[in-house]
């Protein structure tokens, strides 16, 4: 399988601040990858190293196989789409001019700014001057722009943070798309909802470290704790073992007819953080 991103003892600090303690991870073609924490745990940082925006202390990272040694390296900017938290717009200029601009530096056809448009739900908006938007809807032309050229490898740092539930729903649609056509995803969020509806793969960032990297069903069996919630007519609900004593008592309660639900206790990825951290995700 293609490694799109490999990074290896990764450090960072700034001035007596470590901001990153020897990261390692690996990025397949075809990944959506969760890069999952709370506020100030590390995630923009990384963004930024792989982006070549700022350069490691220290440790090696690899994007399309290319050494990334650095600022502003620009070897294989034009395969990738970024938005960031400073991900900016001409704000005098309307939707469609953006985009426009960025066709041209991108040498993109200009009839792809109606199919983006169209997919962050900003068709009747074209004409508007981006300082009158409200910053959802920046937010969605920043996602326009970052996908106008069909990257292969899009960084999305907090992607949906300022979006409504109907709009960030037809975003994670628009991602799908866009990861079945073959982009590989690297997203950070401390939503881990969304994280679990997305990624195939996740890593959890705490402190600068990363403690836990898997599948999410990976993390969610490992980290189960083995007890099924039985929800009965004459009782309520009842929590019973995945054990021999267990079983027998879901039988009874089933031959008796009390038995209304059913459902195995696995915990979410937002349990599995803190258990292993003690962190919160706000």
């Amino acid at each position: 399988m293609e490694t799109i991103i490999d990074v290896n003892g990764l450090m960072k600090s700034f001035g007596n601040k470590t901001a990153l303690k020897n990261i390692q991870f690996t990025i397949n073609k075809g990944d959506i990858f969760g890069f999952l924490g709370p506020s100030g745990s590390g995630k923009t940082t990384t963004v930024k190293i792989l982006t070549s925006q700022i350069l490691p202390t220290s440790g090696s990272v690899r994007v399309f196989d290319k050494v990334l040694n650095s600022a502003n390296d620009s070897k294989h900017m034009s395969r990738i789409g970024i938005l960031t938290d400073n991900s900016t717009l001409y704000e005098r200029l309307t939707i469609y001019d953006n985009l426009e601009l960025f066709c041209k530096l991108y040498d993109v056809p200009t009839r792809r700014i109606d199919e983006v448009l169209e997919a962050v739900n900003l068709s009747s908006e074209r004409k508007t001057v981006v300082k009158n938007l409200s910053k959802g809807m920046k937010q969605r032309v920043t996602l326009a722009r970052a996908i106008l050229h069909k990257p292969e490898l899009l960084f999305l740092d907090e992607p949906t943070s300022a979006l409504d539930p109907v709009n960030v729903r037809q975003i994670h649609e628009v991602l799908r798309n866009l990861n079945r056509e073959g982009t590989t995803i690297f997203l950070t969020t401390h939503d881990m909802e969304e994280a679990e509806t997305l990624c195939n793969r996740v890593a959890f960032i705490h402190d600068g470290k990363i403690s836990a990297l898997d599948t999410p069903e990976n993390l969610r069996l490992q980290y189960a704790n083995n007890t099924i919630t039985c929800l009965l007519k004459d009782q309520g609900k009842v929590i019973v073992q995945q054990d021999e004593e267990g079983a027998r008592r879901i039988h009874d309660y089933m031959t008796s007819g009390r038995l209304l639900s059913i459902h195995s206790n696995e915990p979410t990825l937002g349990d599995i953080f803190v258990q292993i951290t003690g962190g919160k995700l706000q």
